[in-house]
């Protein structure tokens, strides 16, 4: 399990379910994602993900760019 507080630095795709925002992980699982904005044209492609962990499974993203 990974401490609440750490900076997360992940690949996967950015899907978009609902309202929200998640990224799946290559390794497995998914993050909620926080969002400062909203990267439609980066929906279901590879995308790099660097934030904080800020609960179980919800990352507050400083940064979603392409992979």
């Amino acid at each position: 399990m990974v401490a609440i507080g750490t900076r997360i630095k992940e690949i996967g795709t950015l899907v978009r379910y609902g309202g929200a925002f998640y990224l799946r992980r290559d390794v497995g699982g998914r993050y909620e994602l926080e969002l400062h904005r909203t990267p439609l044209d980066l929906v279901e492609k590879r995308v790099r993900l660097i934030g904080t962990l800020v609960g179980s499974d919800l990352v507050n993203a400083n940064g979603v760019a392409p992979a």
